[in-house]
């Protein structure tokens, strides 16, 4: 486990934080992002799709649980599982076979923690109390996969 700090003074550091992190995904890697609504979830998402091309594509999955993006060999899944119950609801819709197949990233994935592939990485969203613009991204590696992407981020 490694973890990292990212601090955002604006939503275009975080939608240039997502373009650098999607610069190191590929097929098999799982994201987790956790913080309140209106925390930078969704932007930082915005600034993956961006990266592949698809920034005009982005819609929040909240009523679909899933919503797929694809651009030539790379699948996109975003998932929001706010909704769901717990993981069981998750495996009911066969969402772990989307791990393997593209890039995932589950907003509120703590709530299936225990359906999470064994690697992931996780990013917490805070607000700075003395600035609303400013989010505080704590980014955890899980399992040793990603440790070197982390340390990749960190420069």
């Amino acid at each position: 486990m490694k973890q990292i700090k990212f601090i955002s003074h604006s939503e275009e550091e975080t939608l240039d934080f997502g373009k650098k992190l999607a610069s190191f995904l590929k097929k098999g890697d799982t994201l987790v992002l956790s913080g309140d609504l209106g925390s930078g979830k969704t932007k930082l998402t915005e600034g993956i799709l961006t990266y592949y091309g698809l920034e005009n594509e982005i819609s929040s999955p909240t009523f679909t649980i899933v919503n797929e993006y694809i651009k030539e060999d790379t699948k996109i899944f975003h998932f929001d599982v706010y909704r769901l119950e717990d993981s069981s609801e998750f495996y009911a819709i066969g969402g772990e076979e989307y791990f393997d197949n593209g890039i995932c990233i589950i907003e509120w994935g703590e709530i299936i923690q225990d359906a999470l592939p064994k690697d992931y990485i996780h990013i917490r969203f805070e607000r700075d109390d003395t600035n609303e613009n400013i989010r505080i991204l704590n980014i955890t590696s899980y399992g040793k996969k990603y440790d070197q992407l982390l340390n990749k981020l960190e420069d």
